[in-house]
This record gives structure tokens, C-alpha cells and sequence, in this order.
């Protein structure tokens, strides 16, 4: 070992939650540790986020009175992630969850609130809650990060200065005016923003307030983040990892870890090459709204040492408008009553009101070259624009230029001419839209079941009978929104075990390497649980990490 050589207990890659989650946890535990982040901000694809975290059990649901147990969530999770999925490692995600939650509430500023029923992404499931497990961050003043405030890595949608939106509120203002709770919502915003620039405030709240808080964290216990220093190999010594090296200040660096390293680098999304192989195409690197930072670094390095993966062909998926300054992803917008995604054939292929990553799962499933559903069409009316926001864009307020000239969206007086404007068959579109608007007045869609499950209707239209899911498309003039399958980020990597250790293809141990978060294949498998299930998996098999790290024997 070189004298000058840096050494520490723990040493982290990635500064997104899973990886300063596993910093907290070392510090708790007595450890010296550093935490090494490729870019110049920290906080990752977590900073850019909503933020919620889906962990069943935990203090902050039992204190909105959620009514859960344990038998619940586990008949639950196993039912999602399926048998590709080990039991030990879902069982090491529900027994753990609460605890790691308890230490980042005890050891950061950030606490967490309940989304009031945001349900589990499939509530009729064996054990699935319609009420919700989903927590998110209560709004943080990112003073308490002094000057590291300027490091956080920026949100993938940036707010007015001073605002800051919930994803309770985001739920309600999807509306517009359309309800009195999202007109009570918008108030109590503007409220909110109002005494944030009178105090002189920095309230964030989403992703952009658990990175702040778990970045205060880690400064309160002396947590050293070294920015600007990418991971570039591992250190492996006897066959086993003992550090890793990088690139600090222009300079080559080996950082030693006596008690192992941990991989938190997020996923491969914005490399194109390991999209292009891993994964079904057409596929973007460019449709993505994860961290600029992420692109397989950790993935590769442990793949380098032995490491096995898993699921590389998949990702946290969603339908998204490709839009020239990045990608929007769509949350409430296809729920919303008065739309409906087609194909290129002009034909409805799934409930528009479904979980993100099975929408998109849809579109590749189905995507053939006689038949495309990539790009697929999201087509609404202007009762649709009246009514609710779209993209961010308040009702009856012009959608921007920019967008029809990136060819984004398109506009027209009826449905034959927005048909022959994004080249989709006519006679479809036309059969579609009235076979659609039979079921929006009878309530029932007999096609696809939008509205039946109680996840539909979280982003739809209470005040819309008799199904807040559906509603004709009949008012002039019509919109068609290009839709591509975009993502959160990646959900294959590195396979490991329920201690969070990385394990080679025969299934043997890799010693002291271990991988959290997307550098890891995603214990939700080809599924996700409910919002939040990648963020709180992410930084509980963090927790669990350090904790292996500790208490094994040397």
C-alpha cells in the first residue's frame, strides 16, 4: 500500500440516496467512510425525483394510521416481483425498511409525510393497500445546507423560485380548476410561496429535499463527499476488493476500504452503447430523465471483478413526450378523462390509467413493423385542455410553439386530418375514438378496464361520472401528443444477495464488494410495488450494506 494512499472503513460510489444512506449508516455504526460522486453535484437521480419512498411498516405510516402487517407486505411484494426474484432478498427489503427509515428521520433534518392514497400500483393484489404505503419528504428549508446548496444536483423539472409542490398537491393541481380541492391546493401553494420569499426561505421538496437533508446529514457527522472524483476500477487484492481507484483533482487516487466498497453509481441509462445491447429497441438514451452522471460506471466495474447481472433489459419505464429540452414524463396525463394512447393503426392496445412501467412494457410487447406502437399517439380534445394540465401547462393555455415544431404535438379541427398529420390510419382512429366514447358514457371500460382499480383513479377526475377515468372525446379541436418509452433510469445490474453483496454467475461472493440502489438488479424484478419502490429499496439495501459491513467477522 502506498503511504499516501487514502484509506477508510467504508468507502462509497454514487452520492444519490442509496449511496448517502449507506454514509449515514456507517457514521451511526461508528465507521470512518467517504463517499466519492462522479459529477460535480451530489444527490444523483434522487435530487432529480419525486422523492417518495415505498417502505412497508415504517414509523411515518403508523403515525397517519395506515393499517398494514407484515404478512400484507410480503404476500404483497412477492406477488410483484415474482419468483425471478430471491425471497431473502424481499424479505430483507420489508424487515429492514423501518429501521433504516428510523435512522435517516433520527440523523438528517428531513422527515416524511404519508401520500394520502396513493395506492399501491396494484391494490387489488394479495395484499396490495388502495389507501397506500408511499411516503414522500415534507418540505426542507435547503438553508441548512449552507454553502453545499449549490452542489445539489438540479430537479429534472425545475419550479418557479420559491416554489415548492408535494406530491399530495401534485395530485390535486393536475386538475386545474376543475375541483375545489385543486383550487384549494393552488392556495395553499401560493400560501406556501408567499412565506417562503417573505422569510427569505429556500422550501424544497420532492427529490431536491431528501438529498438536501440526507447531504445535511452527512455533514453533521463529518461525512467527507468528494465531488468531481469518478470511480474509474475496482482495487482487488487476494481476490478480493479492498478499495477502488479515481480520479481526483486531475490526479489518479486509490481509495482503501478496510470493511468493503459499495457501488451506489445508479444505473446505465444515458450510456447508448449498453442500452443499444442490453436492451429492445428502438430505445433512447436522450428519453431518459435520469442523472447526466449515469452511465453504467459501477455496473461495469463490478462486471469487470467477476460480478453477474440481472435484468438489464428493463427499467423503470414510462410513457414520455419527447420534447427538445428532455424528456416529460407522464404521471397524471393519461389518466386524466378525455384521452387515449394509440398505435399507429389508430387502436387502443392498453389502460391508458396504467402503472407506468407496465404501459410501456405494452408498447414494446406490442411494437412490431406492420404495426408500430413506438412512437404510440396520446390523443385528447379541447374539453381535456379546458379542464386539466397537461404537461405543466395550465388549462386553456396554448401549448408552446416549440413543441409542434419539434413535431412533439400536433393540433387539428377533426380526427381525419390529425390522423393524416402523425400518419395514423383514419378509419382507426375514427372507429376508436367511438367505440372509446360508448364507454366513457356508460362508465365501463369493457376494452381494458380503465377506472376499475382504485389505482386509476388517484390521477383522475373525482367530479367525473360516472367513471373519474373517462370521458368522450368530442370537442374541437383535437391533440395528438407523441408518446416514446422513457424511463427513470435503468433497473438491471449487479446481482446480489439479501446482505446487498455482489455475487458472481455460480452464485458465490464477490468479498467486499456490495451494490445498492440501480448499480443493482432491482428486488421489485420486472414489476414496481408502488411509488417510491425504487428510491426505498434503494436505500434500505444501503443500510443493509453498512450494517453487513460491520458486524461481519474480519
Amino acid at each position: 500500500m502506498a503511504p499516501e494512499d487514502p484509506e477508510f472503513d467504508v468507502v462509497v460510489a454514487g452520492s444519490g440516496a442509496a449511496g448517502m444512506t449507506a454514509a449515514l449508516t456507517a457514521a451511526s455504526q461508528g465507521l470512518s467512510v467517504v463517499v466519492l460522486e462522479k459529477t460535480g453535484y451530489f444527490g444523483g437521480s434522487t435530487a432529480r425525483s419525486g422523492g417518495g419512498l415505498w417502505v412497508p411498516g415504517n414509523a411515518v405510516l403508523s403515525r397517519a394510521g395506515v393499517k398494514d402487517t407484515p404478512g400484507q407486505a410480503s404476500t404483497y411484494l412477492a406477488r410483484v416481483a415474482g419468483d425471478g426474484v430471491a425471497p431473502e432478498r424481499q424479505q430483507a427489503v420489508l424487515e429492514h425498511g423501518p429501521a433504516m427509515l428510523d435512522l435517516v428521520r433520527s440523523a438528517t433534518p428531513v422527515d416524511f409525510a404519508w401520500v394520502p392514497n396513493y395506492s399501491d400500483y396494484y391494490p387489488e393484489a394479495p395484499g396490495g393497500l388502495a389507501s397506500g404505503r408511499s411516503i414522500e419528504p415534507v418540505p426542507l428549508d435547503g438553508r441548512v445546507l449552507g454553502s453545499e446548496l449549490g452542489r445539489l444536483n438540479p430537479p429534472y423539472l425545475p419550479a418557479p423560485d420559491g416554489v415548492a409542490i408535494t406530491q399530495a398537491d401534485y395530485r390535486w393541481l393536475s386538475l386545474g380548476t376543475s375541483h375545489p380541492r385543486a383550487i384549494w391546493t393552488t392556495v395553499k401553494v401560493a400560501g406556501r410561496t408567499a412565506r417562503t420569499k417573505l422569510l427569505r426561505q429556500r422550501i424544497m421538496s420532492l427529490g431536491q429535499a431528501l438529498a438536501a437533508g440526507l447531504r445535511a446529514g452527512l455533514a453533521s457527522a463529518g461525512v467527507p463527499v468528494w465531488l468531481d472524483t469518478p470511480m474509474t476500477g475496482l482495487l482487488i487484492e487476494d481476490g478480493k476488493v479492498t478499495g477502488l481507484h479515481a480520479t481526483r483533482d486531475g490526479e489518479p487516487v486509490t481509495v482503501r476500504a478496510r470493511r468493503g466498497v459499495l457501488l451506489a453509481t445508479g444505473g446505465f441509462e444515458r450510456n447508448a452503447a449498453m442500452r443499444a445491447e442490453y436492451q429492445r429497441q428502438p430505445v433512447g438514451a436522450d428519453w431518459t430523465t435520469g442523472s447526466p452522471g449515469n452511465t453504467g460506471d459501477g455496473i461495469l466495474a463490478g462486471q469487470a471483478a467477476g460480478g453477474a447481472l440481472d435484468l438489464m433489459d428493463d427499467a423503470w419505464w414510462g410513457p414520455s413526450i419527447p420534447l427538445t429540452g428532455g424528456p416529460f414524463f407522464c404521471l397524471s396525463e393519461r389518466s386524466l378523462p378525455g384521452c387515449i394512447l394509440v398505435n399507429a393503426a389508430g387502436q387502443r392496445f392498453v389502460n391508458e390509467a396504467a402503472p407506468y412501467v407496465d404501459a410501456v412494457h405494452a408498447m414494446y410487447d406490442r411494437n412490431t413493423d406492420d404495426k408500430p406502437h413506438i412512437p404510440a399517439w396520446l390523443i385528447l380534445d379541447q374539453r381535456y385542455r379546458n379542464r386539466y394540465v397537461f404537461a405543466g401547462r395550465p388549462p386553456r393555455k396554448n401549448l408552446p410553439r416549440r413543441w409542434y415544431a419539434a413535431g412533439a404535438v400536433f393540433r387539428a379541427d377533426d380526427l381525419p386530418g390529425l390522423a393524416g398529420q402523425i400518419g395514423v390510419s383514419a378509419d382507426g382512429l375514427a372507429e376508436t375514438v367511438e367505440r372509446f366514447n360508448g364507454f366513457a358514457r356508460s362508465g365501463k371500460d369493457e376494452d381494458f378496464g380503465r377506472g376499475d382499480s382504485a389505482y386509476d383513479h388517484y390521477y383522475g377526475d373525482p367530479r367525473c361520472r360516472p367513471n373519474p377515468n373517462l370521458a368522450p372525446l368530442a370537442q374541437p379541436p383535437f391533440y395528438a401528443v407523441k408518446i416514446v418509452p422513457g424511463d427513470l433510469g435503468t433497473k438491471g445490474g449487479l446481482r446480489t444477495d439479501e446482505r446487498a453483496r455482489v455475487l458472481r454467475q455460480d452464485g458465490s461472493v464477490i468479498a467486499g464488494l456490495y451494490a445498492a440502489g440501480n448499480a443493482s438488479a432491482a428486488v421489485m424484478g420486472h414489476s414496481y410495488a408502488g411509488a417510491g419502490a425504487t428510491i426505498g429499496p434503494a436505500m434500505t439495501f444501503g443500510y443493509i450494506a453498512v450494517l453487513d459491513m460491520a458486524h461481519r467477522e474480519e
